[in-house]
């Protein structure tokens, strides 16, 4: 038995059913992204009457139930809930030309940078009739004001923003293309020369758009759920790849849970975003969906792995853990519903944790990727994370993973590998995690950390900054002065203005061993002078006062030696400095960095 219909639908009669609300979306579907050159470029291509692909719709009303929202633009309240079919493939196509066609009111879409704009589209109509290869220049999308502004909006290049001004220039609007009796009454009553042209263009153009044909593919009410699913990833793999999470949505959908309202929550169903309630912590604010599946998955495939074993199951029959894209899209709905709540606690109890360590914000944060395991250990372990044993332990194997630089790139093995050897170390002392005794840290990666963003560098900075380092200049601790929003930045110990005098390479004296997190404040005073007198003129400034030894306790916070920076010794004080940081290193580690004799 056939699954699927193919028939072809005029596009006036298609947008009709659209805007009426017979042809909705599934609420799985991702939101309208096209730009506006993607829909001026598909308006041409309906205008030369060129194919822009077929259009894949399914019937309700069988086993398949979805949540249904109409086609963007089109009020909910102005359509029934109970559509005859819905859009499987084709929804950037057919939304573009329903709000560009089909509705008054102005296209929601953006700029190829991605800028949230309001366009209405014309077709200058003498351009039109010059030639096909004239079209592309003759659409013309104007503002929600029905104008063309630049120089910042003070320069009116193009005004349609009146009926009259509209058919003195004739310029057609494309919201008339359904329907162009009235704009004909007003053109002949504004502007009786243009009739000619017009009639020419509504042959041409607007017959064109009335008289085209879309093949449609309709899959038939019987199709299964899991044909649906398949099909709706089979034929969403052109264009922006679907992800893991809508794919989850497609699948939970046909059988009834809505996990794009679980996730990003929904006021027309009242549903709270589980998504906000993260983000008030601030350090998961950049969690995704697919993170939280990821945690869930690993958690639901440790647990399947002990009933395996408890089954009595052996080597290859044993299922492992996992957060492979493959096992997050094999993850039952009732896993998900077990585990959603837990596994959100443990997000929070993991920034509960990060802020232990001196995190404080999210771009503090050396990985995204390392919250999963994180977030799965802490749901499993719950409140003993605090035990000192336990936590020790949580901390050597976060730091190792920063410092040894282990959770950038693919890492789906080696979250799956932490969580369950960092459960069994937290029983067994002598079952270390492979990412305790994989990392190391060579001492020449502090010559060569100069990028803020990178994992280590970012791991060395609130390190420095957890043992308290103060500002040389502001009374305070830098942490608490960054959360009193006091302007901060890493800064040159030693400025680069004297580095540069002193035939020092930037490559050298812009390395972490010559930066620290100070105010903007002290670093304006610091200006491009040697150390020792821009020390002197920080002491001695009127506000601050501050004998040698106080002012050397500030800088030994920030692991700087005094005397080496108080003699302007670069040399001596990278070669100190390059040290201290080192030990600061091992500590967070537990272990001894990779001997420099290697390197000898």
């Amino acid at each position: 038995m056939t699954t699927f219909d193919s028939t072809k639908r005029s596009l006036p009669e298609l947008l009709k059913d659209i805007t009426n609300g017979k042809i909705q979306l599934p609420d799985f579907q991702r939101g309208w992204v096209w730009d506006d050159e993607h829909v001026k470029s598909l308006l041409v291509s309906v205008a030369r009457s060129f194919p822009v692909g077929a259009v894949m719709l399914m019937e309700t009303g069988g086993e398949v139930q979805f949540q249904v929202r109409p086609v963007e633009g089109i009020p909910a309240n102005d359509v029934t809930d109970n559509p005859e079919q819905l859009i499987l493939d084709g929804q950037q196509r057919l939304t573009s030309l329903t709000q560009a066609i089909a509705l008054t009111t102005p296209v929601d879409t953006r700029t190829a940078k991605g800028k949230d704009i309001l366009r209405h589209y014309y077709f200058d109509i003498a351009m039109a009739l010059e030639g096909d290869d004239r079209l592309d220049e003759a659409v013309k999308a104007v503002d929600k004001g029905r104008q063309v502004r630049s120089n910042f909006g003070r320069d009116v290049e193009l005004d349609l923003s009146t009926r009259e001004l509209e058919c003195q220039q004739l310029h057609f609007p494309c919201d008339k293309i359904l329907d162009d009796s009235q704009w004909l009454q007003d053109l002949f009553q504004f502007n009786p020369e243009g009739m000619e042209q017009f009639l020419k263009f509504k042959q041409k153009i607007i017959g064109a758009f009335v008289a085209y044909q879309i093949p449609i593919i309709e899959l038939k009410k019987e199709t299964s759920k899991e044909a649906v699913c398949l099909v709706f990833e089979k034929v969403n793999t052109g264009g922006v790849q679907l992800s893991v999470f809508e794919l989850m949505t497609a699948s939970y959908a046909a059988e009834g849970y809505n996990l794009r309202d679980d996730w990003f929550g929904s006021d027309i169903r009242n549903v709270a975003s589980r998504r906000e309630r993260l983000a008030k912590h601030e350090l998961l604010k950049g969690v995704e969906s697919t993170d939280f599946l990821q945690a869930i998955t690993l958690l639901h495939t440790r647990q399947r792995k002990y009933q395996d074993i408890a089954d009595g199951k052996q080597g290859k029959q044993v299922r492992p853990v996992s957060a492979k894209r493959a096992s997050v899209l094999e993850l039952p709905l009732s896993a998900y519903q077990k585990w959603a709540d837990e596994v959100e606690a443990g997000f929070i109890e993991a920034s509960k944790f990060l802020s232990g360590e001196c995190f404080f914000s999210r771009k503090e944060l050396p990985y995204g990727t390392q919250l999963v395991p994180l977030a799965a250990t802490l749901t499993l372990l719950g409140e003993r994370w605090r035990e000192p044993k336990v936590h020790q332990k949580l901390a050597r194997w976060f730091w190792s993973g920063v410092l040894g630089e282990l959770y950038g790139g693919a890492v789906e093995t080696r979250i799956a590998v932490d969580l369950e050897e960092l459960m069994n170390w937290f029983e067994d002392d002598s079952s270390t995690p492979r990412t305790v005794t994989d990392a190391s840290f060579d001492p020449e990666r502090l010559e060569s950390l100069r990028s803020r963003l990178s994992a280590a560098y970012k791991g060395i900075n609130v390190l420095i900054l957890r043992e308290g380092a103060s500002d040389f200049f502001w009374k305070g601790r830098i942490q608490q002065l960054d959360t009193q929003e006091v302007a901060l930045d890493i800064h040159h110990i030693f400025p680069r203005a004297w580095c540069e005098a002193n035939g020092i390479p930037p490559k050298v004296y812009d390395s972490i061993i010559n930066k620290t997190p100070i105010s903007y404040k002290a670093n304006r005073m610091i200006g491009g002078d040697a150390p020792s007198r821009y020390l002197a003129k920080l002491q001695n400034h009127d506000q601050v006062q501050l004998e040698d030894p106080e002012m050397n306790a500030i800088l030994e916070g920030h692991f700087i030696p005094t005397a080496q920076l108080r003699a302007d010794d670069f040399t001596g004080f990278f070669e100190s400095r390059k040290r201290l940081l080192m030990g600061l290193i091992e500590r967070a580690m537990g272990k001894k960095a990779l001997s420099e004799d290697m390197h000898s």
